[in-house]
């Protein structure tokens, strides 16, 4: 249950997997920035036609962050996910909001998840 090395600062690793999506030429955004070192993810992955997932990273039992649905459905209308996202920054302020354009709303995040 203890983590077997230290993860890395959040700012870094969204910072890097901003860049490298950008790169490949993913629109992606932060939309709020959390806590510098410790912050908790919120993805939210848009279809860009009003359909999306909203995903949240937690640690499992050994310790590994993975994504989870935020909410119980797994394909959200865009209100719904960004009032849920305003909720939830309003009592997380240290809560990292990050955008990504995905027709296929799979999560380019996923590999690496910190």
């Amino acid at each position: 249950m203890f983590e077997s090395s230290p993860r890395m600062p959040t700012h870094l690793w969204v910072e890097a997997k901003v860049r490298e999506l950008s790169m490949q030429g993913i629109g992606v955004y932060i939309m709020q920035r959390g806590e510098k070192n410790d912050g908790t993810v919120l993805l939210k992955i848009s279809d860009m036609a009003g359909k999306c997932k909203l995903l949240i990273q937690q640690r499992n039992l050994d310790g590994e962050l993975e994504w989870v649905d935020a909410l119980s459905e797994d394909i959200l209308d865009e209100i719904k996910a960004d009032e849920f996202s305003k909720r939830s920054i309003e009592r997380d302020p240290d809560l990292w909001l990050i955008e990504v354009e995905s027709p296929d709303l799979k999560n380019p995040f996923s590999e690496g998840a910190g």
